[in-house]
């Protein structure tokens, strides 16, 4: 067992804490300014940024590090407030389609900016560029490796 030195545990204390408390910050600016939950606006921000503002339920998943029951309760709750819309794939009628809906785009738009601003004040504003490059390079690496297939 390679148990983590001083460094290295320093290097993953802090980002298991602050992690957590920029997520809880950026939650708490969401709820509070449009009634969305930060993990809501990441569904809306996935299906948004596909060509045709859908996807399936299963990529969904995926994108969202979720499983695909913890999702389908989520998505029913969105659908509940017509901000998305569920259809089984044309393609596969076994796999199910999940659709932004116009209402889900105007809460996006409304709610973008406050996202935005509570990232560049919380995290981007804090790193120079260098860091945010060795951030993103490294977190890259990592999200490369974790989405490889495990042996």
């Amino acid at each position: 067992m390679r148990w983590l030195n001083d460094a290295e545990m320093a290097a993953w204390r802090s980002y298991v804490v602050a992690t957590l408390l920029l997520r809880q910050r950026l939650h708490r600016e969401l709820s509070e300014c449009h009634e969305v939950s930060l993990v809501d606006y990441e569904v809306l921000v996935c299906l948004q940024m596909q060509p045709d503002r859908r996807m399936r339920m299963s990529e969904l998943a995926f994108m969202m590090g979720s499983t695909k029951s913890r999702l389908s309760h989520q998505v029913a709750k969105l659908e509940e407030a017509s901000l998305v819309r569920r259809a089984r794939d044309p393609e596969d009628k076994r796999g199910v389609i999940t659709e932004l809906t116009d209402e889900g785009e105007a809460l996006l738009e409304k709610a973008a900016p406050t996202h935005v601003e509570g990232v560049r004040e919380h995290l981007i504003d804090l790193l120079s560029p260098e860091e945010q490059a060795t951030i993103a390079a490294a977190f890259e690496r990592v999200r490369a490796h974790l989405s490889e297939p495990e042996s």
